[in-house]
């Protein structure tokens, strides 16, 4: 049967094809996503599955219940882009000033419904009951991830996968790693509010600049000396703004940053010992300090049992030189919440390729994949489901 599959899938890609770059040409910010809702029920639901609008807010969920007894399986794809100018010039480049599908959920929620429209066609085949969760607002703090789940999108699910395309990784390829497989991800926002004053009288002045230097220096030495160093972590500064003229001491200083982690404990080590930096920094140069920490999404745990089964179908399909089982990713990923409640698995696909023009990463404003990692994606879907 799995012929017959893959078959019918190759049959379709055309259309895929058309539908990622129907989705490219009107992206959608996270969200506010609107239309792109509307076309993925409006295609499962002529494909016959069942469908819930409006799950968690913008997400939907398609249910294909198999002829046969068996599991539920859940398969995921993200649908929202990203607030950047398109720069490819493909006939197919964004519609949308400003906004673009700079990182791939375009081909995922090709790909996932032509996995349900190969699936519905063989459905009497199929064993158990398949669900198609399409996810709105990956990109965004917080995500869509969550309020899908408190609306009961894995209901009686048995198991969950989930795929990204990658530019950085050669098309025909898979990487996927038990256990921790991106990191959590956290953000601060620090406001120092000092005294400002003339730039040649620094001594009537609490100055938030020189505060906010100091604290940028501090915080380097939390993951260097608080973390243990067998543990991945990252603290990075990304903004400071403060000021405006020569000759000016300001009156406040903006420090924004980001911290990726993979244990929990690593985790809550830096989150309160960035605290504790930033007040005792600003206290003893008689700064006040607005600081807030935003726990974002906790890493991705592949199920170890079900990534075991994940590597053996990739090796069949790629060939085990075509599968990576390195380290994991440093990037965050909202799926992690999904594993925290049923046995998951995500995995990358290769979308890097000859055929493009030049090599770009994802968020990128000339990012672009092979259009053929939407036919790798499905065999991966496909193959899992009828395992």
């Amino acid at each position: 049967m799995l012929e017959s599959l893959f078959a019918r899938l190759e049959d379709i890609y055309p259309e895929l094809v058309e539908l990622r770059r129907d989705f490219h040409m009107y992206p959608e910010l996270s969200h506010h996503e609107v239309n792109t809702p509307k076309k993925i029920a409006e295609y499962l639901e002529n494909l016959g599955i069942e469908v819930r609008k409006e799950v968690g807010g913008r997400g939907v969920v398609g249910t294909l219940k198999g002829g046969k007894p068996g599991k539920t399986i859940a398969l995921r794809a993200d649908f929202d882009a990203l607030p950047i100018q398109e720069e490819t010039g493909l006939p197919y480049q964004s519609r949308v000033p400003g906004v673009m599908h700079a990182c791939g959920h375009d081909l995922h929620t090709a790909s996932l419904l032509g996995v349900a429209k190969v699936l519905s066609e063989f459905k009497d085949e199929i064993s158990g009951t398949v669900k198609f969760i399409h996810q709105f607002a990956e990109e965004a703090t917080p995500g869509g991830a969550m309020p899908m789940i408190e609306d009961g999108c894995l209901d009686e699910v048995d198991v969950m996968y989930g795929a990204h395309v990658m530019s950085t990784e050669d098309l025909g390829t898979v990487s996927v790693k038990e256990g921790y497989f991106s990191s959590a991800q956290d953000d601060f926002n620090i406001t120092i509010y000092g005294k400002g004053g003339h730039g040649s009288q620094p001594h009537l002045t609490v100055d938030p600049l020189v505060t906010g230097s100091q604290l940028v220096v501090n915080l380097q030495q939390i993951v260097s000396r608080r973390v243990d160093p067998q543990q991945a972590a990252a603290l990075t500064v990304g903004s400071f703004v403060s000021g405006e003229a020569n000759n000016i001491i300001p009156d406040t200083a903006v420090i924004k940053g980001t911290v990726r982690t993979f244990d929990e404990e690593a985790r809550t080590t830096i989150e309160e010992a960035l605290e504790s930096v930033t007040r005792s920094t600003c206290s003893q140069n008689g700064a006040r300090v607005d600081y807030e920490y935003i726990k974002d999404c906790p890493s991705i745990y592949n199920d170890p049992e079900e990534t075991k089964i994940v590597q053996e179908i990739a090796k069949g399909l790629f060939g085990a030189e075509n599968l990576s089982t390195d380290a994991p990713m440093m990037g965050s990923e909202d799926f992690a919440f999904y594993t925290k409640e049923v046995p998951a698995v995500y995995f990358t696909v290769g979308g890097r390729s000859e055929a493009l023009d030049g090599d770009y990463p994802h968020h990128h404003p000339k990012f672009n994949v092979d259009e053929r990692a939407i036919i790798n994606i499905g065999k991966m879907f496909i193959s899992l489901v009828t395992k």
